[in-house]
């Protein structure tokens, strides 16, 4: 077979196994196209995430031990890094409770935001971030403050946490010596993606691809209800031929407008596993893990920090470019990884609590997208 036909075929499994595996069917006609046909701007990449939180020292010491830097500190606010030059990861102000604010967004040009503020009948104000820079401030359908920034001076680049050299069947590259990934935090990179819980979710939707320039990537519908439209979207930046991550925000509808996930990347397997010891060994919950993901395709493991909000270390995650289009799949928990443990009635927020349930009550009383027959498809899904 001759080295021409090999990329061939490499390169047809490769876009071939994105249908494959996750739609059976494809789209089908007049759904959802999963991109806007004129959006106002096309956002770069996700910034960075806010939160508040009470105690700030708490707050440090896991933000270490999970493997962020920092990159501000001060009495009331706590800017986190990875070790990629660019905007900080998180940042965590000061409050009476503990709650995720939302998400910033970068824009990809300084004009981007008198654009997007002449479009939404806003301004342009002064970023509150280290190094200095321009913001709009925006309110999605779900009611997440929505920043989108562009940043002056950013930090530059740390030293990298090395990924180790492996050997691989005949394809030996390290002989006569031993390796041992060191017992110490996963040394996060970058900020990846945040999974976002809305009882709105296609007037979400469809206000981040407009507004925002997202496209997505992989979209799940609940099984005997595909005719009612999707249910979760995986969505990622639009940079054209450039590939970037399969998903830097995921939606998913349900009973609570709330925060599920972060997803932080790290080097590789050994990062993730070493560093997940670490966090054991203090004495941190791990949600669920270690495994493959299929949507995203990313080796993943789920920690809760000391204010219970969960965050994922990822590795070797799939990118998209604009050319993908959408896949579409039933919505399941046995559908959530290709290998790894059970996931964990933690990461699916299936136990039950007071406050799940004023949301579920809530919900179905509500005007939103939440009926009977969507809460027993999601319910039916979460135990698939």
């Amino acid at each position: 077979m001759s080295e021409t036909h090999v990329n061939a075929v490499a390169s047809s499994d490769v876009k071939t196994a994105h249908q494959d595996l996750h739609s059976t069917q494809g789209a089908l006609r007049r759904e959802h196209p999963g991109r806007s046909r004129n959006p106002v701007i096309k956002v770069a990449d996700l910034a960075w995430l806010e939160f508040e939180k009470p105690d700030l020292d708490r707050a440090e010491v896991f933000a270490r031990d999970f493997g962020f830097g920092i990159a501000a500190r001060t009495d009331g606010e706590l800017w986190l890094r990875g070790t990629f030059a660019g905007s900080p990861c998180m940042v965590i102000r000061k409050g009476r409770t503990s709650r995720f604010i939302g998400p910033a967004f970068r824009a990809a040009e300084r004009s981007d935001l008198d654009r997007l503020a002449r479009a939404t009948g806003t301004d342009v104000r002064e970023a509150d971030v280290p190094g200095g820079g321009k913001a709009v401030h925006l309110l999605d359908p779900s009611g997440f403050p929505v920043r989108v920034v562009h940043c002056g001076e950013e930090p530059p680049a740390l030293p990298e946490q090395q990924p180790l050299l492996l050997n691989f069947g005949t394809d030996h590259r390290r002989t006569n010596t031993t390796q041992r990934p060191p017992r110490e935090p996963s040394r996060i990179q970058r900020l990846g993606h945040v999974v976002l819980e809305t009882r709105v979710f296609a007037r979400a939707l469809d206000w981040y691809l407009d507004t925002l320039g997202l496209i997505v990537s992989d979209f799940l519908f609940l099984d005997g209800q595909r005719g009612r439209g999707p249910t979760m979207a995986f969505i990622h930046c639009d940079q054209g031929s450039l590939a970037v991550d399969h998903h830097t925000l995921a939606m998913h509808l349900g009973p609570g407008n709330g925060y599920v996930h972060s997803a932080y990347q790290v080097t590789d397997l050994d990062s993730i596993a070493a560093g997940g010891e670490y966090l054991k060994e203090r004495g941190y919950k791990r949600s669920w893990g270690i495994g493959r993901h299929i949507q995203g395709s990313q080796l993943f493991d789920y920690w809760r920090d000391p204010d219970h909000f969960m965050m994922e270390h990822f590795a070797d995650g799939d990118l998209f470019s604009c050319d993908v289009e959408p896949g579409w799949a039933p919505m399941s928990t046995s559908g959530l990884a290709q290998w790894g443990p059970p996931a964990t009635r933690d990461f699916l927020g299936a136990s039950p609590s007071p406050q799940r349930v004023r949301d579920v009550i809530e919900a179905l009383r509500g005007d939103n997208e939440m009926d009977p027959a969507r809460l027993l498809g999601l319910l039916k899904a979460a135990n698939s």
